[in-house]
């Protein structure tokens, strides 16, 4: 791998959080992600199953992690079921994890081949009553494409019929939430190399350079730094372009006297960065844009004050609601007439202001976790308003990602400049 693992006392911890958890007498199983396609016999780059990845640190496909906590011999209460290598495997695909490997990364003693797990399986399934499959139970997931793990649910339930079968994706949610200090330290390191890819393109960003070169310069930034790459699909989106939410053709020339917004993370170690900045393309905001530019970050940073444990998230979007209507009044993008017949299931600044304000962020840039049960420390949200005036061409978002902590946050991309003085300071050097 480019990225420095985790320590593999993590992997423990995430197990026995998990494993504190499962009723008695239960066995769960995870499986790893499959290597798509794309055309003919081409296939995408592999990204674990990030379940899998959470409790063992293994970043391979046809990879299997069965728990049985109540096992009568404790040697079958973890088992790590690994794809076995070969000389032709490594000649055309590369090394894969060896047992010893595998070990020293997850702490998992029990570690065997794959085409072992049919009858391993079967002895656990034998003195065991309830098992918790996992599946992508994600809120906004469009699930098209059947996953190993879904094949499995079938299957096992074919195979087992008369077990009781349940869901572990809730349990997993409850836990990816919260993230551990070692997590944090390394989305850190991910928002570390995201700022340094924004300083590379304050220096680069003029009139007359186009939204996919910007695309380039971020892209050598992120993985000289051993990154893959982006965390998602970067936007790149200069003048009118940046009025749709999710722009990522990053295919225009970028203009003089427009602004330019980006919303790109590198990701690292599997974990996640989510960065959005607006700058001016000559390096210098109008009085408008800079006006504009102001009440975002108003609102940002009222609404990093809101995030506090045992708020509740909905109530948090309602309250910044409430910030963003009182700076859409100040521009003159509102007014009262607007406020007093607005419908309240869609309040009149969602003209301006038309997307949430924070999600959870972790190993998914849209991690799993609830989004109705108050916040807890540990959590880690982006925090995002914009405003975008469709009819002036503009839009402006700025994002960062923080930690809640008992007694308020810490910002992640504290270090990444936001204020306008600095951004044309740094463009104009």
């Amino acid at each position: 791998m480019k990225y420095n693992p985790l320590p593999q006392s993590l992997y423990i911890k995430n197990r026995k959080k998990l494993a504190d958890k499962l009723p008695a007498k239960s066995v769960v199983v995870f499986h790893a992600n499959d290597i798509m396609p794309t055309n003919a016999d081409g296939t995408m780059r592999f990204r674990q199953n990030n379940d899998l990845f959470y409790l063992t640190g293994i970043d391979q496909e046809e990879t299997i992690l069965v728990i049985c906590p109540d096992f009568p011999d404790p040697n079958m209460r973890e088992i790590l079921f690994l794809r076995e290598t070969n000389e032709h495997i490594a000649i055309w695909e590369g090394h894969k994890y060896t047992k010893e490997e595998a070990l020293a990364v997850s702490g998992i003693q029990n570690i065997q081949w794959v085409a072992n797990f049919d009858q391993v399986f079967n002895t656990l399934m034998a003195l065991s009553q309830l098992v918790l499959l996992n599946s992508n139970e994600h809120l906004r997931a469009d699930i098209q494409v059947e996953s190993r793990d879904a094949r499995f649910i079938k299957k096992c339930k074919e195979r087992y019929p008369l077990h009781h079968y349940h869901r572990v994706a809730p349990l997993m949610h409850q836990l990816r939430a919260v993230k551990e200090r070692e997590e944090i330290d390394q989305m850190q390191i991910a928002c570390d190399i995201t700022e340094k890819g924004f300083r590379r393109i304050l220096s680069f960003v003029k009139p007359g350079v186009t939204e996919y070169e910007i695309e380039a310069e971020f892209i050598h930034e992120f993985i000289r730094n051993r990154s893959k790459g982006f965390a998602y699909e970067p936007i790149i989106a200069s003048g009118p372009n940046a009025c749709v939410l999710h722009y990522i053709e990053n295919k225009e020339v970028c203009k003089d006297g427009d602004l330019i917004l980006f919303d790109v993370g590198a990701e690292y170690g599997n974990y996640n960065a989510d960065m959005s900045r607006t700058i001016p393309v000559n390096g210098k905001f109008t009085k408008r844009q800079r006006q504009v530019y102001d009440a975002v970050l108003r609102v940002q940073r009222g609404a990093m004050d809101i995030l506090r444990p045992s708020v509740n998230i909905q109530d948090y979007h309602r309250e910044v609601g409430l910030m963003m209507q009182s700076e859409l009044l100040g521009l003159g993008l509102l007014d009262q007439t607007d406020i007093k017949n607005q419908d309240p299931k869609w309040p009149a600044y969602k003209k301006y202001f038309m997307h949430g304000t924070s999600h959870h962020l972790g190993l998914d840039v849209h991690d799993v976790g609830t989004m109705h049960d108050p916040i807890t420390p540990g959590m880690v949200f982006t925090v995002e308003p914009g405003i975008y005036i469709q009819e002036e061409g503009m839009g402006i978002r700025l994002e960062n990602n923080i930690v809640i902590l008992e007694d308020g946050y810490f910002d992640l991309m504290r270090n990444i400049p936001i204020e306008a003085e600095e951004i044309e300071a740094l463009m104009n050097q």
